[in-house]
């Protein structure tokens, strides 16, 4: 029985990987600081799970936490583009100095492997679709920038010191246990919630940005499968569905499965936002063996269900 460490445990993929690892018999510990991360989403877990609670930034906190493990899948970061225009120092010290400090410590542990949380803003915006992983990397916010250093590391601990490393560079993660409630909340927990709440909501720019969205069963898979794929260690993947929705078409779709029109109104663009993305998977299917099990259309059915059942806040009933 395998012990892995996920970093960021309580969050909304995060704990979508304990639940997981839960349920293929492994043993799991979480490390997570609740700057983000949400005690709730842990409830289900509790008594299977080791929780330890400690900062990415203190190293001696992840030398606890990965003393014994055979895996590490690190999901904690400072997430959000916006956040990080507006709070650049920050995310850098945690996604960048927190990145290299689960690196040293999974180093002196023996950890087998990391799996490392990317993000397809790495690209930045290129328009040669669809995105491979061999494509120009061109950051345009700090968060980019980070998350590419944070691969840099990967391949250093990899190529100097031998410690497996794997990166997934996520495309548009949604799903249930997405908080809508934070300052920087995610576009389809904003806007799924909104419409069930009648509020008016705002999009920034025509509406006419694409993205490749990709539910999170989708990425707990490829998680799993980079923990211990053969021909994995020193890559980067791209996680996504291979296919590309404009904001205006998610917001018709929402509409209809809330069955509410709402009051939409669009606003200036955002920095640092990209115009559009789309990945190709073939290498992940390739050396992975990783096949997006749920379309988008069905995952945000799921969702949309899930935050009838558990609030406009996301958090259980009573």
């Amino acid at each position: 029985m395998a012990l892995y460490v996920v970093t960021g445990g309580a969050g909304f993929i995060g704990s979508h990987l304990v639940e997981a690892l839960l349920e293929g018999g492994d043993q799991v510990r979480v490390f997570d600081d609740f700057s983000t991360g949400r005690r709730e989403n842990l409830e289900p877990f509790l008594g299977r799970i080791d929780l330890i609670e400690g900062d990415l930034r203190r190293l001696d906190d992840l030398r606890r936490a990965f003393h014994g493990a055979h895996y590490v899948l690190h999901q904690a970061a400072l997430s959000s583009v916006p956040r990080s225009v507006d709070d650049p120092l920050s995310t850098n010290e945690v996604n960048v100095g927190g990145t290299l400090n689960v690196l040293h410590a999974a180093r002196e542990s023996g950890v087998r492997r990391v799996v490392n949380a990317s993000s397809s803003s790495v690209y930045g915006d290129l328009d040669d679709f669809p995105l491979r992983e061999e494509a120009d990397t061109e950051p345009m916010s700090p968060y980019a920038v980070s998350k590419l250093a944070g691969e840099k590391y990967c391949k250093v601990f990899t190529g100097l010191h031998g410690l497996e490393t794997v990166s997934l560079r996520y495309f548009n993660v949604f799903g249930p246990r997405m908080d809508p409630m934070s300052d920087y909340a995610a576009f389809v927990a904003l806007f799924t919630t909104g419409l069930l709440q009648g509020r008016p909501l705002t999009v920034f720019g025509d509406g006419s940005i694409a993205r490749d969205w990709t539910f999170v069963d989708n990425v707990v898979d490829a998680n799993l499968r980079a923990a211990t794929a053969a021909k994995a260690s020193g890559e980067s993947f791209n996680v996504a569905c291979g296919a590309c929705w404009s904001l205006n078409e998610v917001i018709e779709v929402l509409r209809d499965l809330t069955d509410v029109d709402g009051d939409i109104r669009y606003g200036p663009g955002r920095p640092g936002d990209v115009a559009k993305t789309l990945a190709s998977t073939e290498k992940a299917q390739r050396l992975l063996g990783y096949e997006p099990a749920v379309a988008a259309r069905e995952g945000l059915e799921r969702t949309v269900a899930w935050f009838r059942v558990h609030g406009l806040n996301g958090r259980q009933r009573t």
